[in-house]
């Protein structure tokens, strides 16, 4: 799901402390011959809150199993996502389908500065300073991918510093 990213650090589930955080659940209306068919879709951000997150979807004919497919849907997918001092170490635009979000880092005691789907998964990574700011579509679905997609992009300077080979001297001060 992440290779197009190369700094994804994919990570297992075991021996991590997730917190699940439901982001939504919509109702499906399938139209057949002997009437209306009901199902449910549940998206869900998994998260240890101190890095590592995942999001995943779940469908059933109840909004139970669909949570529960969710959740174990989203720990098949986790990726380590860097973070200094509790917040991003840059800025980071993120876009998927016509959901665009933009995260900036911010000063401690500036607390979780977003809205919805976007607030949902900062929290669950474990970011406690930051500001963002949704535009285009509000569908959860595609604002919890376009956040993936920001937060994939992030790279910490020590990342920066070795794939370069310089110091991390040289990174800042060029």
């Amino acid at each position: 799901m992440y290779q197009k990213y190369k700094s994804a650090e994919l990570v297992k589930p075991s021996g991590l402390d997730l917190k699940d955080r439901l982001v939504g659940v919509q109702r499906v209306t399938k139209v057949t011959k002997g009437g209306r068919a009901f199902g449910f879709s549940a998206i869900v951000v998994v998260g240890d809150e101190a890095g590592v997150v995942g999001q995943g979807l779940g469908k059933s004919k109840d909004v139970a199993s669909a949570i529960a497919k969710a959740i174990e849907d989203a720990k098949k997918n986790l990726v380590r996502i860097p973070i200094i001092k509790g917040t991003l170490p840059h800025e980071q635009k993120g876009k998927y389908g016509g959901a665009r979000v933009n995260i900036i880092p911010a000063a401690p005691g500036t607390g979780v500065i977003a809205g919805g789907a976007v607030r949902t998964v900062l929290e669950a990574v474990g970011v406690h300073d930051v500001l963002s700011k949704s535009q285009g579509s509000s569908n959860p679905h595609n604002v919890v991918k376009a956040t993936f997609d920001a937060l994939l992009q992030l790279r910490s300077a020590q990342s920066i510093a070795k794939e370069r080979g310089l110091s991390l001297e040289k990174v800042f001060n060029g």
